[in-house]
């Protein structure tokens, strides 16, 4: 059975990157999958993927060594159950805001006794190389747990949110965060309360031995946060980094 990488490198303090999709187009997370990022998350959340479109993309990342992730669109058991079923090494929960919440995200995603995950067949075998038996002994210690913590709310809950058992990492969404706090995110640059909220996170993560990790635009985004103790982090989307491509070979054509 393959070992998740990026648990292990999570584990051992060390940062991992990964890259966004928002396209669920197989082709493009082929290509993506080569480049050399640690892990790549397909969002369901805010673009129009099914779990048909998110097999297939998985499908597409098999030959790379590159662990297939997904930010899930809600927090509910099917949704987890059926995304790790999909061959999903590792799910992002959004909307993460109390104990409640995340004990559910865990329960989830975990075989029994440790959890309520139903056992059923599906595509995981193929995505982590496994016969069913190695896969259910090995799964609860392979999946990547991660919760979102982009509300006020769960900065607030983060001490009891961060302390439950299971959860490997903390992913902070700043513009949900500010929308929850009622800063424009659009508007915003570099608000203070923002980014108290941002380093009460990362701290009380790191005092649970729960990775911390962000969103960000660009490499110099990403090397500070690492420098700022971050792991867990998500370098742009394909689909800004294209449009932005684009848009500036266009600007420089004489026509």
């Amino acid at each position: 059975m393959r070992v998740n990488h990026v648990k292990r490198r999570l584990k051992a303090g060390k940062p991992s990157i990964g890259a966004w999709l928002l396209v669920p187009e197989p082709l493009i997370a082929e290509q993506v999958a080569r480049l050399g990022f640690d892990w790549i998350a397909v969002d369901m959340e805010h673009s129009p993927v099914c779990i048909e479109n998110l097999a297939h993309v998985f499908m597409a990342m098999v030959p790379a060594p590159v662990a297939p992730m997904v930010r899930l669109p809600w927090n509910t058991g099917e949704n987890i159950k059926r995304a790790l079923d999909a061959g999903a090494w590792g799910i992002i929960v959004p909307m993460v805001n109390n104990r409640a919440q995340a004990e559910a995200v865990v329960e989830a995603a975990m075989y029994p006794t440790r959890g309520a995950r139903s056992v059923g067949s599906g595509r995981y075998l193929i995505s982590f190389d496994a016969d069913q038996e190695t896969y259910i002994e090995r799964a609860n210690e392979e999946i990547l747990v991660v919760v979102q913590a982009e509300h006020i709310d769960a900065v607030e809950n983060a001490e009891e949110i961060l302390s439950v058992p299971g959860i490997d990492a903390c992913f902070i969404g700043p513009w949900d965060l500010m929308a929850s706090m009622g800063i424009n995110p659009a508007k915003a640059k570099d608000e203070p309360r923002v980014n108290e909220a941002i380093e009460h996170v990362r701290q009380t993560a790191i005092k649970y031995g729960v990775a911390p990790g962000i969103h960000v635009g660009d490499a110099q985004s990403a090397n500070r946060r690492i420098e700022e103790g971050f792991q867990f982090i998500a370098l742009g989307t394909e689909l800004a980094m294209m449009v932005a491509g684009l848009k500036g070979q266009l600007s420089q054509v004489n026509w």
